[in-house]
């Protein structure tokens, strides 16, 4: 294996832990984006060393975040995996599965909680204020990621390079918009 791949592997591993990633996934999720060609699960445990069982239940996560899919090579009836390699689909993806995962328990519980607070008279009006501006910042982030998955990614991409040239085109700087959590 080339050094500058199995460097990538090894810190993406790492990374993918400080993600919440098992670092197994999270390396055979960087081998197969480097590589050029579908490979088995068998030439995944051999590059990395680790154990097939390891590697199959690592293959069945990422095919859960579609980050890898099975790919047929004809004349070999063994099942063969490439990862996607369109940066802007890993993206949108990795996104979309954080977002089921954390962002719709979120909005759903702070939705019943608001909903029991109603009715709660020894609620102070600190925690109802806040328990709202938290509800509110919440689903705004929600409704930006919908709104952000129909913007074609070259757009996307010339927002991000504009980076803070975008506020200075709205108008406003910093300390003229509410923190998240504070009262307007």
């Amino acid at each position: 294996m080339p050094v500058a791949v199995e460097q990538f592997v090894l810190r993406w591993g790492d990374m993918g832990g400080q993600w919440g990633v098992n670092r197994s996934v999270a390396q055979i999720h960087a081998l197969l984006y480097l590589a050029d060609r579908p490979m088995t699960a068998e030439d995944i445990a051999e590059a990395l060393g680790m154990a097939r069982s390891n590697v199959s239940n690592s293959i069945r996560e990422l095919i859960g975040w579609k980050l890898i899919r099975r790919t047929p090579v004809l004349g070999d009836r063994r099942d063969h995996y490439e990862a996607e390699a369109d940066l802007w689909q890993m993206l949108t993806r990795i996104a979309q599965g954080r977002k089921e995962r954390e962002i719709d328990p979120m909005v759903e519980a702070l939705g019943h909680v608001l909903a029991a607070a109603d009715g709660d008279p020894t609620l102070t009006k600190v925690a109802r204020a806040r328990l709202s501006a938290m509800h509110d910042f919440v689903t705004t982030i929600d409704s930006w990621y919908g709104q952000m998955l129909t913007v074609p990614p070259s757009t996307l991409m010339a927002l991000i390079k504009l980076g803070s040239k975008v506020v200075g085109l709205l108008g406003v700087g910093r300390g003229k918009a509410s923190a998240p959590g504070k009262a307007k």
